[in-house]
């Protein structure tokens, strides 16, 4: 019988990796704590309208990427493929926006999911954190929220990045210039690729964001998105910066930044790694999305704004920066035990340990001691706690340091007493 594989575009990640995903996911929490964030967890698949309408329908998740199905009831959901659309949702159908703390300041962690081809650190399913600040608009909100997606790859001693950060405008100003890009293409579209071609009416900024003809003569002479800001949008833009300058965050503005996602509005940015030996060098993007409210039902003047990160991708960052996470190894506490009675206390001590809040591990196989003594180096046990047929009937066991060799005898009863002082005091 032949071996069932994994879907393709998807990953198995082992005991000896999820250590490392736990620690970063520890991490992200402990951080979005610091800036008063809190967790919101949406359901993995939502109405494929949620998407649509939020993500855009001509943008390539809802396109080519999203994986969609008829339930049994023949309503069509997706798999999310992002998160903000998900947060806004649940923002406006649990009325969030009625709370007396405003702006609501969330964040998220969760598998996404999305048809992609496969290649180095982009998955079909794949893990994201994300954050959204929603009820008010504000440059210090902006800046703060830049300045946490930024601190966070920092704080995991990724020091070789920087911000690309723009500004969309309003509406009226996006309308304008999206009549100058089509001009500007118009005549030689057919030099560019189809999905090119196609936005040219329907959303002629993505084609700005377009890797295919990325390095077209045209795209360097295309209209500037700034030279068609209002003076209010720029003020908006400006003070962005001043705070980012503030808040020490390294940024350049690009002003061919677009974003591929249709709800963005005034400040658009992403976090790049300025290392020429990194095939992905996009790591983190988001901005603001001031009309996304109002267009899923909510009320209007809700604004909001948001980052998203790829775990996999902050992962090979990691390792492009030969950056080692200290992900911890070792055991408290291994067992050993010689002789029936000795065996049978040994279940009970493990288990009275582990509930006391010690990691420890025992011989399942009544082994000889010495095959136990070398089971306990391979968990990397801090102490081992040996038990033989004379010690229980002197209600005693034998307690062995493993770095430095050093034993003791202990009454039973002062085991957890004497564990306490050696382990929870170093």
């Amino acid at each position: 019988m032949s071996i069932i594989n994994m879907p393709r575009g998807t990953q198995d990640i082992l005991p000896k990796d999820s250590k490392k995903w736990q620690y970063i996911e520890d991490r992200l929490r402990k951080i979005s704590n610091n800036f008063c964030y809190e967790e919101i967890r949406t359901p993995m698949f939502e109405s494929t309208e949620l998407f649509a309408r939020g993500v855009g329908d001509t943008t390539d998740i809802v396109q080519k990427e999203m994986y969609t199905f008829l339930d049994k009831g023949n309503r069509s959901l997706t798999l999310r493929p992002e998160g903000t659309a998900g947060t806004v949702r649940s923002y406006i159908e649990n009325k969030l926006f009625a709370e007396t703390i405003k702006p609501q300041k969330l964040f998220y962690i969760g598998p996404m999911f999305r048809y992609e081809r496969k290649q180095k650190g982009r998955y079909r399913q794949f893990v994201q954190y994300g954050v959204e600040v929603i009820g008010e608009e504000s440059p210090k909100i902006d800046a703060e929220v830049i300045s946490l997606a930024y601190n966070i790859y920092r704080s995991f001693g990724i020091e070789n990045i920087k911000v690309s950060i723009n500004s969309l405008g309003n509406p009226t100003e996006r309308k304008a210039y999206n009549e100058a890009l089509v001009k500007h293409f118009e005549p030689r579209i057919n030099e560019f690729c189809s999905d090119c071609q196609n936005r040219l009416y329907k959303n002629p900024m993505r084609i700005l964001d377009c890797k295919v003809d990325a390095n077209h003569e045209l795209m360097a002479t295309a209209p500037r998105l700034l030279d068609f800001l209002g003076e209010e949008s720029l003020a908006y833009f400006n003070e962005v910066l001043k705070h980012l300058d503030a808040l020490n965050v390294k940024y350049e503005v690009d002003s061919n930044l677009v974003r591929g996602l249709d709800y963005y509005t005034h400040t658009a940015f992403e976090i790049m790694i300025d290392n020429p030996e990194v095939e992905l060098k996009t790591l983190c993007g988001g901005g603001r999305y001031n009309g996304l409210v109002e267009m899923l039902g909510g009320p209007s003047g809700e604004k909001g704004i948001g980052f998203a990160l790829s775990i996999e991708r902050l992962l090979l960052a990691l390792e492009s920066e030969n950056i080692e996470l200290p992900i911890v190894e070792d055991i408290d506490i291994f067992v050993v035990t010689m002789g029936e009675l000795a065996s049978d206390y040994g279940v009970k001590l493990t288990n009275d340990l582990r509930l006391a809040g010690y990691k420890v591990q025992n011989d399942y196989f009544d082994k000889k001691m010495k095959a136990q003594m070398k089971l306990a180096d391979r968990y990397k046990a801090k102490f081992t706690i040996i038990i033989g047929e004379s010690e229980l009937e002197e209600q005693q066991v034998t307690i062995k340091n493993m770095a430095n060799f050093e034993q003791e005898k202990i009454a039973i009863v002062k085991i957890k007493e004497y564990i306490e002082e050696k382990i929870k005091g170093e």
